[in-house]
Formats: structure tokens, C-alpha cells, sequence
């Protein structure tokens, strides 16, 4: 059995021929480890046993339209002033950061709500764009200075290579915000049945760890002990499971204008499943390993 690590993580392969890790990863390891993901640590793990075929699991995450209807918490409002704009912002990441850890840490919440009397200009624009960097440099400072390891995030901004999801493939997707992150791993137990593994992840002082985590014991998709962003997503899953086995329903049909990254990633699988050769493939998987709500990409494959 192979076994490399990349991101906190160890990555096994059954096939003794597959190409390097790295090479399958890119550019999705490239840009986390500017993010400096390796310094994360596991603060809590938890698990869901879905009634679901993992494909579908993975494929919900796989853009952004979903949350209006999913998650009406989180829509955005509307503001007139600078303080407006602060107030929406700390509202969202509470919601955000409900339960869910490293999805919006505390640390960096309360980190916020020390800069919310801060004066800021008329125009939301511009009151936003001045916002954000001022709680990015107040969020790295107060992490350097507990010893912790985080990289400029105003200079990713300026590069460009930040995402708010980073999908690798074949089922690991990489949540960042601010400090932290949410991390989740989604592995088929079966053609009815997933394991969907949610981590939340932040940043220690050098000298402080929280131990080694211990693997959860699965729980029930409407367990009530799920916060509300997972909770709501696991009330979709099985309902979509079961219009897979709608008399009326005989095959699904990938889109050619929208929804990319769904359709990029089930013609990957699809490479492998023809047995398709490496050379064929790694370049397919890096087009897909990428954040969400991509164009439809070329792969090669067909």
C-alpha cells in the first residue's frame, strides 16, 4: 500500500503503478500550501453515516447555487454605510461559524467584533474593501503573536489564490476562512451508503497542541446534535437518493454550459472506470481539482 502525506494528512493508494500524489493534487496543493495548511490542527472530528452514494454526496458541495435555498441564513443583506457593512459581515460569520469550528473560529470572530467600531467610508464598496483587509491583518497579528504559524492573508488577496472552497480530488474538499478552516472527506461505503467526515481545523501556538484526535463514532444524518450548515445539507442528501430510483428516472445527463466542476468531476471517474492511462488522466485531474462553480472544462478524455 502506497502512503504519502501532503496537508496534515496521509493519502493512501491500492495501485502500486498510480502517478505521484503531488502530480494528481496540483493546483490545488500549490495554492493551500501558501495557506499554509500544513500548520493546521485538528480541533474536533465528527462523521455522518449517509443513506447516500458518495458521488452525490461529493457532487452537492460542488457549487454555490444550493445555499439560497438550503441555507436561507446566509444570504446576504443589503447596506447603506459603513457600519452596515460591519454588522452584516459579523453576522455572517456567527452564522457561518454556528457549531462548525474552524468554518469561522471564534478566535477570529471575536477578533472582529474588537475592530467594529472602526470608522470606515460611505460607500459600501469601498467600506467593505477596507474592512476586509483591516480584519485580515488584525487576524494575522493576533495569531503571530501567540506563536501560531499563518501566512499574509492580504498578500494571497493580492495574488489572487485564495477560494472559499478547494475541491481535490477524488473526495476532499478544504473550507478556509480567515485563520481556519473546515475540512471534509467523503469515502463510499457502498453504492447506498457514505461516510461524510467533517474536521475542524485552526492554528496552535508552536508549543500547544489539541492531542491526537480520536475517530468518531458515525452519526445519523438527522442526528439533532448537527449544527445547522451540515444538518441542512444531510436533510437533501437522502431525498435526492431516493429520486435516483424514481420509476421515472433512467439516467442523468451532464450539463455542457453550467455546473463544471460536477460534470469535470464524473468524467474523471468515468477515465477511470474505462481504464484510461495515467498520462491521460493526471491532466484531467488537475483541471478538477480546483474550487467550485468552474466552466465546463476540456479534459481530453473523450
Amino acid at each position: 500500500v502506497r502512503c504519502e502525506l501532503w496537508g496534515g494528512c496521509a493519502w493512501i493508494n491500492l495501485d502500486d503503478d498510480a502517478p505521484a500524489l503531488r502530480d494528481c493534487q496540483e493546483p490545488f496543493a500549490s495554492v493551500y500550501d501558501a495557506w499554509k495548511v500544513e500548520a493546521l490542527r485538528t480541533e474536533w472530528w465528527q462523521a455522518c453515516l449517509l443513506p447516500v452514494n458518495w458521488k452525490l454526496a461529493t457532487a452537492a458541495f460542488m457549487e454555490g447555487y444550493h445555499v439560497p435555498q438550503t441555507h436561507p441564513q446566509l444570504l446576504p443583506s443589503s447596506g447603506r454605510s459603513g457600519q452596515d457593512v460591519i454588522q452584516t459581515s459579523l453576522y455572517f460569520m456567527r452564522t457561518l461559524g454556528a457549531g462548525m469550528g474552524g468554518m469561522t473560529h471564534e478566535n477570529d470572530i471575536r477578533i472582529a467584533e474588537g475592530l467594529q467600531n472602526i470608522e470606515l467610508p460611505a460607500d459600501p464598496a469601498a467600506a467593505m474593501a477596507i474592512w476586509r483587509s483591516t480584519l485580515n491583518d488584525a487576524v494575522v497579528s493576533w495569531h503571530r503573536a501567540r506563536g501560531s504559524d499563518i501566512p499574509d492573508l492580504n498578500d494571497l488577496d493580492r495574488r489572487g489564490i485564495t477560494d472559499a472552497i478547494g475541491f481535490c480530488f477524488p473526495h476532499y474538499f478544504l473550507l478556509p476562512t480567515y485563520s481556519s478552516a473546515s475540512s471534509y472527506r467523503i469515502r463510499p461505503l457502498g453504492p447506498e451508503e457514505t461516510l461524510f467526515e467533517i474536521w475542524s481545523l485552526t492554528r496552535f501556538p508552536s508549543d500547544r497542541s489539541a492531542g491526537k484526535p480520536t475517530p468518531p463514532e458515525p452519526m445519523a444524518p438527522d442526528d439533532p446534535r448537527w449544527p445547522p450548515i451540515p444538518a441542512q445539507d444531510f436533510s437533501n442528501l437522502p431525498r435526492q437518493q431516493k429520486g435516483l430510483h424514481a420509476r421515472g428516472f433512467e439516467y442523468m445527463r451532464l450539463s455542457n454550459q453550467i455546473e463544471g466542476l460536477i460534470s469535470n468531476f464524473e468524467r474523471v471517474v468515468d477515465g477511470f472506470l474505462a481504464g484510461l492511462p495515467h498520462d491521460m488522466l493526471v491532466p484531467a485531474i488537475q483541471k478538477t481539482s480546483t474550487t467550485i462553480d468552474v466552466p465546463v472544462a476540456d479534459l481530453g478524455l473523450l
